[in-house]
């Protein structure tokens, strides 16, 4: 149908037959819906269209910095079809950012420069488990001013609050002083905020939001063999109070990144976030000896996989992925 439509246009010189539901080919994502922002629980593009990003997360920045670079991300782009990537920089390990500062925003610049090149959307995503106010917020003011001309930045200003160790209201006074500094700058761009409990606690942030902000969503993490309904009645419980989820990271095996995967949890975590068009980004792109890596260690540094490269996991998102082109 697509062709014929396209046969129509070059034979009668027909310039609205791309109009209805038929983006035109050689437009990027980013060109095609522009700025984002937060309307209700949903995401929006600049023609109030509901937006839904899918995408992946590459590994911690200090572990697998062979795969950032610009080739990994233009194959995630052309051949994976991701709408989104997220550049999951890690902070309190060896050689993190706390540690080498400049090595880690020279990782991050490189996969947010492909992203704007590629005409994808991008998660800068400050990787930590703890607490780093000061360090958090010279980071994000950098990026920012770096880069808040771009419609393609999605700023993740804590990626997963560590177990029982924060309450909601730490965790939101410190979102609240990393958000006040980016929006200083940024007006416009996503900001996404975690929760208590590894992002699992949406529920709680529901019922005490942050309030004086505009395009500010909440994250919610699931691993399908360990997380089932449970955290989903959480969300659905976030969603009716009407607090916006953005799916940053997720898995089909259990919590640890390890085990089988659970095919059957992770087709209703499919339906769920399909139903509320919620966006999800995959974990991860690694190399590691376990479940959650997508990519055996003689897969190349530069993208251009094929399926002998990709392990189980791998395979199943580039599969949902192409489902999207």
């Amino acid at each position: 149908m697509r062709l014929f439509y396209i046969l129509l246009s070059v034979i009668f010189g027909c310039t609205t037959c791309n109009d209805n539901n038929l983006p035109p080919q050689n437009k990027s994502v980013v060109e095609l819906n522009g700025q984002l922002s937060v309307q209700g629980t949903h995401l929006i593009n600049t023609q109030g269209d509901t937006v839904m990003l899918k995408g992946v997360s590459y590994g911690w920045h200090n572990w697998w910095r062979r795969f950032y670079n610009d080739t990994s991300v233009t194959t995630f782009s052309t051949d994976w079809h991701c709408s989104v990537v997220r550049a999951a920089m890690g902070i309190e390990p060896d050689n993190a950012y706390l540690k080498n500062p400049d090595f880690a925003i020279k990782c991050v610049t490189k996969i947010v420069d492909s992203a704007i090149k590629n005409g994808i959307y991008v998660i800068i995503d400050w990787h930590s488990h703890h607490i780093k106010t000061q360090e958090a917020v010279a980071f994000f003011e950098k990026m920012a001013s770096k880069y808040n001309a771009y419609p393609n930045i999605i700023y993740e200003i804590f990626n997963e609050p560590e177990g029982d160790v924060y309450t909601w209201q730490q965790v939101k006074e410190y979102s609240e002083t990393v958000i006040k500094a980016i929006r200083t700058i940024d007006t416009k761009n996503l900001i996404l905020v975690g929760s208590p409990h590894w992002d699992q606690d949406i529920h709680i942030a529901a019922d005490n939001p942050i309030t004086g902000y505009d395009n500010i969503m909440y994250t919610l993490h699931f691993y399908a063999a360990t997380h089932k309904q449970n955290l989903r009645d959480k969300a659905d419980y976030a969603l009716n109070k009407g607090l916006p989820l953005f799916v940053s990271e997720c898995a089909g095996m259990e919590a640890t990144g390890n085990g089988p995967i659970n095919y059957v949890e992770w087709q209703n975590w499919q339906n769920w976030m399909e139903k509320y068009s919620i966006s999800w980004v995959a974990w991860s792109i690694s190399d590691k000896d376990e479940t959650c890596s997508m990519l055996h260690k003689t897969a190349s540094s530069g993208g251009i996989w094929t399926d002998k490269d990709l392990k189980e996991w791998g395979k199943i998102i580039k599969t949902e992925l192409s489902k999207t082109k």
